[in-house]
């Protein structure tokens, strides 16, 4: 990676002397940097979203030749990638609300965050209510 341009290079944030020195501490100013774990949220949300798709698929189009127990199988892939983005989110949104030092790394990424409690939610209930659907389905 090739070093900054003097474009990209930012000023210190604030220098202080240290008293009986001719020295000092100079505080940088770091740039925000987005959440893994909210990152990682909304891929698991969406996964579990798709997963939820596959047990409706495979629920409903062969309920008569054994596709509930796939459809289960894919349901408990669905609810545990729901609950896995659900808790990526909630940490990920305490990480990134965590006060920081002046010269510590700031998080952002909130909204990704979001965005994976409610697709991991919609996702989990999805895949529960797919497999409510071909269990009723294959009993009729």
């Amino acid at each position: 990676m090739p070093p900054p341009t003097d474009e990209q290079r930012r000023p210190p944030k604030r220098v202080e002397a240290v008293p009986g020195t001719p020295y000092g501490v100079v505080y940088l100013d770091v740039a925000p940097v987005t959440s893994g774990l909210a990152v990682g949220a909304l891929v698991a949300g969406i996964a579990s979203v798709l997963v939820s798709l596959l047990v409706i698929c495979f629920g409903v189009a062969f309920a008569n030749e054994g596709g509930v127990w796939a459809s289960g199988a894919f349901a408990v892939l669905g609810v545990l990638t729901g609950v896995a983005a659900i808790v990526a989110g909630l940490l990920g949104r305490r990480q990134i609300r965590r006060p920081t030092g002046p010269s510590a790394v700031r998080f952002t990424g909130g909204g990704l965050a979001v965005a994976g409690i409610s697709c991991g939610g919609a996702g989990a209930l999805l895949s529960l209510l797919a497999l409510g659907l071909s269990l009723l389905i294959s009993l009729t």
